[in-house]
């Protein structure tokens, strides 16, 4: 059971029209909000309007690998901003919120990432955050020169060393580091560095990183995994947990398992905060929420829907299957573990094809409620008191009428019980989530080597 004085975190999960595959349809979405900086500015400021602890771009460096009849029905992942340059812009309009991005650890090197959201924590006055994953669109390997994509196993062996890469690079400086001292020449103090000298199974990194520790001592690391490999590398890693449950009971066993894996690796049960994803539709009545929801599911192309649903099974052929017929057995894949055996279960129910794609257009499999404020509280309360969730990462259908109404709706009455922040706690966002700074691994005790010896 979660402690009563707690509040819950909120993430603000954007996608450029919105989380629903069709929302760039709806005239209450911005279709070309995928190029238009003033949007992404608007919804920054609305969701720190709502006291938000952060706002979470996911990326992919890659355009999905389906058909190009089919791909130009979506908008998800196929043109957006490169993620840190448009933080890196809103960094600059916004004051408390925090701004985390998706880079991949599966196509990038950890010096880039490392120096990258570094940088970012400079510029926000500490409020950056990395989401950590591994690639699951196998159409990235071509963008960077590889004939296949790696293995899921592979691709988190990879993650775990570049993990700690980053993590030895953010630790390059003593925060005292940088002296300035105008009188004897010195810029640095030498005795407050530290050179990585990273020789490892993927990657050989000498460092020091050329960006100064900041403000956070590490931005913070968000992890989205939750299958074994997932589970393992956030207990290590992650200050965030971003996971995908569609039940109480399922939300319990994660948080429950992932929490006891912490000590381990020296951790508190309070140094990861486990947000489960939440799609969320709020009206003035029940009614009036599923009459919002029904129209989007209506705008849903059919080979979208078949191809979206083949693509999270790991590319399964669907082509000559009936869209009112059961889905036949599959096989394990390459695709995201978590996905295929979500998927697996629903279908078990006895869902069709088309109620399969359905309900993978509207929130992935994540949480779905769709009700009035009140009611969407209702169920938000009782899966952060009976220790499913930390809280959420809200993701909008629409953007951005739907973050509006859940800022102006949803957020006054966890307020008005109690769940959640009426003023950002602190300006970094580590204090914001009630995170520990952590201490230099390398430098946290002032080295006594004479200045000479490094001159």
């Amino acid at each position: 059971m979660a402690d009563r004085q707690k509040k819950m975190k909120l993430g603000a999960f954007l996608h450029p029209s919105g989380h629903h595959i069709a929302a760039w349809r709806h005239p209450r979405a911005r279709a070309n909000g995928h190029v238009d900086f003033k949007h992404y500015a608007e919804l920054a400021c609305i969701a720190e309007r709502g006291k938000f602890d952060t706002i979470f771009l996911a990326d992919s460096p890659g355009v999905r690998d389906w058909p190009l009849e089919t791909t130009s029905r979506v908008d998800l992942y196929v043109a957006p901003f490169e993620p840190v340059t448009l933080l890196s812009a809103l960094a600059s309009l916004t004051s408390h919120i925090g701004l985390a991005a998706t880079v991949t650890t599966t196509y990038n090197e950890p010096f880039h990432v490392a120096r990258k959201f570094a940088s970012l924590d400079h510029i926000s006055g500490g409020r950056a955050g990395w989401n950590l994953v591994t690639s699951v669109n196998s159409a990235e390997a071509y963008n960077f020169g590889h004939s296949a994509h790696p293995q899921h196993e592979e691709r988190y062996r990879r993650a775990r060393e570049f993990a700690a890469v980053v993590r030895g690079l953010w630790d390059s400086w003593a925060d005292d580091a940088f002296i300035y001292d105008r009188q004897s020449g010195r810029y640095f103090d030498p005795r407050r560095v530290h050179v990585l000298a990273h020789q490892g199974d993927y990657f050989r990194v000498r460092g020091p990183l050329n960006v100064p520790r900041s403000p956070q001592g590490h931005p913070v690391v968000i992890e989205a995994g939750s299958s074994e490999p997932g589970k393992a590398l956030a207990a290590e890693n992650a200050d965030v947990v971003f996971t995908n449950q569609s039940s109480l009971a399922s939300a319990q066993a994660f948080y429950t398992d992932l929490k006891s894996r912490l000590a381990q690796h020296g951790r508190e049960p309070d140094d990861v905060k486990i947000l489960p994803g939440l799609f969320v539709i709020v009206g003035h009545t029940a009614q009036h929420a599923r009459e919002k929801f029904d129209e989007l599911q209506s705008l849903v192309h059919p080979d979208v829907g078949v191809k979206l649903l083949s693509e999270m099974l790991g590319g399964i052929d669907l082509s000559n299957c009936s869209l009112d017929g059961p889905l036949p057995a599959v096989e394990d894949s390459n695709y995201s573990k978590t996905a295929l055996n979500q998927i697996r279960e629903m279908a078990k129910s006895g869902l069709s094809i088309r109620q399969l794609y359905l309900r993978l257009a509207s929130g992935r499999g994540h949480l779905q409620l769709i009700g009035t404020a009140a009611e969407i509280v209702d169920q938000m309360e009782e899966w952060f008191l009976k220790g499913g969730c930390d809280g959420f990462n809200v993701m909008p259908p629409c953007l951005p009428a739907d973050l509006a109404d859940f800022v102006d709706f949803v957020v006054p009455e966890l307020q008005r019980r109690g769940l959640f922040r009426a003023d950002y706690e602190g300006r970094t966002l580590r204090e914001n989530l009630g995170l520990r700074r952590p201490p230099n691994k390398f430098l946290a005790a002032r080295q006594q080597i004479p200045a000479a010896a490094n001159q």
